[in-house]
């Protein structure tokens, strides 16, 4: 497996963050998105560290052994992003290229119009920005996918998801943490919601994306801490819907955007609408896109890197 720093308890934001940190020079932010960990970033953590970046790398709050506050408002987008400003003064940087996936890019993608000034230029993968709209987005996608949608049963039936994941940790990572699954018409997992059947079903779609060693990991520390911290984030969209109609829907850094062409996270057909300044990238993947195609999205982190944040 590759080599991987050990980590600090980090004082930040009223609240403690394990972080992961390495090598020395401009700082970059990775930022983990659900269900996963600093971890994630496994094998992109060194080779940014060797290139002459300070790699900072936390699990989140409310994952691994990063305080994990009950109150669900305390994982809204204000505090997400309040804890990367707070990492930040920590090490007494000005502003980061921040990076993200999934979740962590929503949270980027914030900390790019919240706070533009600590925000360099940002990396996300597979989540495109979000368009605000006019309404309210959980509502909007309860008129589209049902009340089984998993944001909607996480937001209309509190626990009963968390309860499922936490009975079937190893069953349900292990379900989820696949490739190819999407290359073909979307399988049948039978009715109701998909996340919860992949945590019961002994026959998941496609192929295992990491070792028997590296997904221990993941299993270990979701064990420990539960899956409601990270479902807790996606309690705050309506929200931070409303927190971000305060702000200029407009990511005026540098961007690179990286899509997998088989994820099932849909792509954004404006996205240089409300980021003019972004590249696009697309790789033969899935919805882990650094840990599917690890080699491939280092590399064009590292390029886009050169030209828009040199070390």
């Amino acid at each position: 497996m590759p080599r991987f720093p050990e980590a600090e308890l980090t004082p930040t934001n009223g609240i403690e963050l394990e972080v992961f940190s390495a090598g020395a020079g401009r700082p970059v932010v990775l930022c983990h998105g659900w269900p996963e960990l600093a971890w994630s970033w496994r094998y992109q953590v060194p080779a940014l560290a060797d290139a002459g970046y300070h790699v900072l790398a936390p699990n989140q709050r409310g994952y691994g052994r990063s305080s994990r506050p009950v109150e669900v408002a305390a994982y809204d987008i204000v505090q997400l992003t309040g804890d990367l400003t707070g990492l930040l003064d920590r090490h007494g940087y000005d502003n980061a290229l921040f990076v993200g996936h999934d979740w962590g890019a929503i949270v980027v993608w914030a900390m790019a119009v919240m706070h533009p000034g600590r925000t360099a230029g940002v990396i996300n993968l597979s989540v495109p920005y979000l368009d605000r709209g006019t309404r309210e987005w959980v509502g909007v996608w309860e008129e589209f996918g049902g009340q089984d949608f998993y944001i909607v049963h996480f937001n209309r039936q509190p626990g009963v998801a968390d309860a499922v994941f936490d009975a079937n940790a190893e069953r349900f990572l292990n379900n989820l943490y696949r490739a190819g699954q999407w290359n073909g018409p979307a399988p049948d997992l039978g009715p109701g919601m998909m996340l919860i059947n992949l945590a019961q079903t002994d026959s998941p779609p496609g192929e295992p994306i990491m070792s028997d060693a590296e997904l221990k990991v993941f299993v270990q520390a979701f064990e420990r801490s539960g899956f409601t911290g990270g479902i807790n984030w996606y309690r705050n969209f309506t929200r931070n819907w409303e927190i971000l109609g305060g702000y200029e829907q407009l990511v005026k850094q540098p961007a690179l955007a990286i899509f997998g062409k088989h994820d099932m996270v849909r792509r954004s057909d404006n996205l240089e609408e409300f980021v003019p300044n972004v590249e696009i990238a697309e790789l033969d993947c899935g919805h882990w896109i650094q840990q599917e195609r690890p080699e491939e999205t280092t590399r064009l982190m590292l390029d886009w890197m050169a030209r828009n944040y040199p070390a």
